[in-house]
């Protein structure tokens, strides 16, 4: 797997969840502008979804089994969406912690996920 794409994805996830956690100790509910973070942090998971299942296809084999690879890459191009959807419905600071939270578990996704393929 691309080693870069993983570290800019939980670099990118970890910077939502820092700016989100600021937000939430600002006591404010999630903006606009949280939402375009969260779209970047989702977009590089999805490229990161893509590439997978591109080197599963050619062949390549995950060393812990394509089963878990295949479902880890799918919980990390969910979690920070869900966390949006759920920020939605709690338009408090407690919204803004749900994203910082979703994209703290995205980040250790990406640990996970580097260490099942082989790192």
């Amino acid at each position: 797997m691309l080693d870069v794409l993983m570290l800019v994805t939980g670099v990118a996830a970890l910077l939502l969840a820092a700016w989100c956690g600021w937000a939430a100790y600002r006591d404010q509910p999630t903006k606009d502008w949280h939402f375009i973070g969260m779209a970047v942090v989702s977009v590089l998971a999805l490229v990161q979804l893509v590439v997978g299942i591109v080197q599963l296809a050619r062949g390549e084999k995950p060393e812990q089994g394509t089963t878990i690879f295949v479902a880890y890459l799918l919980g990390a191009f969910a979690c920070v969406p869900a966390a949006g959807f759920m920020s939605l419905a709690e338009r408090t600071r407690w919204g803004s912690v749900t994203v910082a939270a979703g994209a703290v578990v995205l980040a250790v996704l990406e640990v996970r996920l580097y260490d099942i393929w082989g790192g």
